[in-house]
């Protein structure tokens, strides 16, 4: 039997290593079939179903793994990444913590219980973690860069700039260092890497995502500096590169617009109704519009969490459609038109399930997805107490900050100045037909204004939220708590200016976004 199992296992193994995941599934079930209770083929079972993105069955491979072997440190660990593709956080922390005690001095063990605890949304946790990996294996730069993420995470910019450094001089190929280094910090005339990323935008062999993100980098660096047009020249290369290798259509963005219009054509029939204190707020509206500080504003209340950017409505939303429609996967224009049927009641209570599965909050907490834009309509319906909030900016500035963001995922629009005026405009279309069909269920955020009195605005925002008012709302900046997105440095001050008018650096550049924009009829 031992050696029948293991033959069967080295074929799975054979087939994984040559990527024929469909051929490993079909042996691997065999070979589970003839050999429950032997562990590796559930292992293998479940590396294979996270290869296939089959989260659930890779769990469950996982569970009957560490059932027959509840102290194997790899087992839990697996578990733990299948439990991380399913978004449950909470039982992500879980998992780590049941394969700490086993990961003794074994530094790529520590690394994946930093990686677990860094998704789980316990930067600390994970800090801890990469802390114990870097200790064990310290010229090993994966680790480094694993441990400067979660440094940037929770402020510590200083340490993070040095583990970044170390790394890029472990392994001077890992661009995407250079990159992060460079937000780290506003770059000055006499500390700051252009040199060398002008060396090696001129000296290497780039792959084009390498030359992308050195390009980037260099244009922040420009830009700190005041070198505008390179500064400019630079983001234009690097964005073009990126939108080449990119498969997307923004007519298709366009499009959803108008068929999320034409499923909710008129106001829910519910009540508004005061929020309770399990009630979500929703941040809303695009990226790099500041939706971030309101986030931290708000979060340092003391009767609100933040649970971040979930995806969660998304996602109930098409597991909802999906089930109606007999589990058929749907094209984008029925699945809108399919989820202005749904129970709505059933969706809010999933949502909620899933959101607090992902997050680990308990009480009322914010979801800070800026794309729950186009769910109002149905959030309203789902979630008749939920407060949503809407974040605005200059377009022009923020059509620019989101043109200079290399986003890791998303938002593929933001690499084409045209696009970004296209997608805008259906946006805003989008946004206003909310405000007529569902008057007073939106609360509007301009960046401007909470820039130019971020008391006044703090105060309204707490009013409408049903909050008390507290003094640590207006020193958002001294919240500890850490934070993930492309404002994480910037979270860390408190309210500045510069950013209002910094495109203004760049009215002839941005003469393609400004037209788009104008076409459309939005002028500053």
């Amino acid at each position: 039997m031992e050696q029948s199992a293991a033959n069967g296992h080295r074929e799975v193994v054979r087939l994984m290593q040559a990527r024929e995941w469909h051929a490993a599934q079909s042996a691997c079930r065999r070979l589970t079939a003839r050999h429950p209770s032997f562990a590796p083929a559930w292992f293998a079972a479940s590396r294979i179903a996270l290869a296939m993105r089959l989260p659930r069955e890779a769990l469950e491979a996982a569970d009957r793994a560490v059932e027959i072997e509840p102290a194997n440190l790899g087992f839990l660990l697996l578990r733990g990444q299948c439990l991380m593709a399913l978004g449950r956080r909470a039982e992500v922390l879980a998992a780590t913590d049941a394969a700490a005690p086993l990961a003794g001095s074994d530094p790529r063990a520590w690394d994946a219980i930093g990686t677990l605890r860094s998704y789980a949304a316990d930067q600390p946790g994970a800090l801890g973690a990469y802390d114990r990996a870097v200790a064990l294996a310290p010229q090993n730069p994966a680790l480094l860069f694993n441990r400067a993420s979660v440094r940037r995470f929770v402020g510590d910019f200083e340490g993070a700039e040095a583990d970044y450094d170390r790394a890029i001089a472990l392994q001077p190929t890992d661009y995407e260092a250079y990159l992060n280094r460079s937000h780290l910090r506003v770059q000055t005339a006499a500390r700051n890497h252009v040199a060398e990323l002008e060396r090696l935008i001129r000296e290497a062999r780039l792959e084009p995502r390498a030359e992308v993100e050195l390009r980037f980098a260099l244009a922040k660096e420009h830009e700190d500096l005041g070198h505008y047009a390179i500064s400019f020249e630079h983001l234009h290369r690097g964005a073009a590169l990126r939108r080449q290798r990119m498969s997307y259509e923004v007519a298709i963005d366009v499009a959803t617009v108008g068929w999320i219009m034409s499923a909710f054509p008129c106001a829910p029939t519910e009540a508004l109704a005061a929020a309770s204190p399990e009630d979500p707020i929703f941040i809303v509206g695009l990226p790099r519009s500041g939706s971030t500080v309101v986030e931290r504003i708000l979060a340092s209340h003391s009767a609100l969490s933040s649970a971040g950017e979930l995806d969660c409505f998304a996602r109930a939303l098409v597991d909802a459609a999906e089930r109606k429609s007999g589990g058929a996967h749907l094209p984008r224009e029925r699945l809108v038109g399919l989820s202005a049927t749904l129970d709505f009641a059933a969706l809010g209570g999933d949502y909620l399930g899933r959101a607090r599965a992902a997050s680990g909050v308990a009480g009322r907490f914010i979801d800070k997805m800026p794309l729950n834009y186009l769910y109002c309509g149905l959030i309203r319906r789902a979630l008749p107490r939920a407060k949503i909030i809407h974040v605005t900016r200059n377009p022009m500035a923020q059509g620019y900050a989101m043109y200079k963001t290399l986003f890791k995922d998303g938002y593929p629009f933001s690499y084409d100045l045209g696009e970004i005026a296209q997608y805008y405009l259906a946006y805003r279309r989008l946004m206003q037909h909310w405000r007529t069909t569902m008057p007073g269920s939106i609360h509007e955020v301009s960046y401007e204004s909470l820039i130019a009195d971020q008391r006044a605005e703090t105060r309204k925002l707490l009013e409408y939220c049903g909050l008390e008012w507290e003094d640590a709302c207006v020193e958002f900046h001294r919240n500890p708590r850490a934070t993930t997105t492309a404002s994480a440095s910037q979270v860390r001050r408190p309210l500045y200016a510069s950013s209002v008018s910094q495109w203004r650096h760049y009215e002839v550049q941005l003469t393609e976004l400004r037209n788009g924009l104008a076409a459309g009829g939005i002028l500053e």
